[in-house]
């Protein structure tokens, strides 16, 4: 079965995670997306109100328990420290899993020349770009040697949907029904999170 990777804080996991992971990986006939929250994400500030990272599991869980299409991979929970993808990407190797897909934003991909070990990944790891309708690329901006992930662009559907303002709408006592799962909204609501 072939897998893409998907990292991220995922607070909380929303459909926007879920549908443009779900139509990227369908562009490339990828069987499964495993979902790896970072305990310490690299490159976002510490907020105040990132939740514990056993919920951001517990969110992830609830999705793939509800949808086999997703997978969760706590691999970055466990360990301590920021959570470099590379870290990430060798443990899986370590595992069996041979080469890794692994999804991204086009918005990351302008500063993955700065991420940990940027040339160790591009040897490594298959990135796949999700390119949102009607944004370009600056290709000329990248070193050369990232311009070979031209062919990697996938263009994902347009969905407005921010963590933030979920997170916000939470804190108002406002609905967020239609931008999580059901399954996310329950346990948001459950577990009285982001000031529910």
């Amino acid at each position: 079965m072939t897998k893409l990777c998907f990292g991220g804080s995922f607070n909380p996991l929303h459909i926007g995670h879920l549908l443009v992971a779900r139509a990227v990986a369908e562009s490339r006939n990828i069987q499964q997306v495993v979902l790896i929250p970072s305990a310490q994400p690299p490159h976002k500030p510490i907020t105040f109100d990132l939740a514990e990272s056993c919920h951001r599991l517990g969110m992830c869980q609830a999705v793939s328990h509800a949808d086999p299409f997703f997978q969760v991979e706590p691999l970055e929970l466990e360990r301590t420290g920021p959570s470099y993808t590379i870290d990430t990407v060798r443990e899986l190797g370590r595992r069996g899993w041979g080469r890794v897909s692994w999804l991204i934003g086009a918005d990351m991909l302008q500063i993955l020349p700065k991420w940990h070990k940027p040339h160790d990944l591009l040897r490594e790891v298959d990135f796949v770009i999700a390119r949102r309708p009607g944004s370009v690329i600056d290709w000329d901006a990248l070193p050369p040697e990232f311009r070979v992930l031209q062919a990697h662009v996938v263009d994902a559907p347009l969905v407005e949907v921010s963590a933030t303002d979920i997170r916000r709408r939470v804190r108002e006592g406002r609905s967020i029904r239609y931008l999580v799962p059901p399954e996310v909204e329950r346990y948001i609501g459950d577990r009285h999170l982001y000031g529910a």
